[in-house]
């Protein structure tokens, strides 16, 4: 995945139940990047209807979810201008 690395990914963490939906969602995001000159530009929202039914995500949960997903987005976008390992 793009700005993490192996113990990025190997890592222990937990995750309340109520965010699992838009963890799972935002991980099965993870190959659909837009790239620009710059590197990323964020994510393409053009798959993420699909993403949400392979998902299982209810329709009454999807606009939080995507709210969500915006949120680890911007932070996923930020670690990687930054560097961040």
């Amino acid at each position: 995945m793009i700005g993490l690395t192996r113990a990025d990914i190997e890592s222990d963490i937990s995750v309340w139940a109520i965010n699992w939906p838009s963890l799972q969602v935002f991980n099965a995001m993870s190959t659909q990047w837009r790239q620009g000159f710059g590197g990323p530009t964020g994510l393409d929202y053009g798959v993420l209807p699909a993403v949400m039914d392979l998902a299982g995500i209810e329709p009454e949960q999807r606009t939080e979810v995507f709210a969500d997903v915006r949120v680890m987005e911007r932070e996923a976008l930020q670690a990687m201008a930054d560097g961040r390992d």
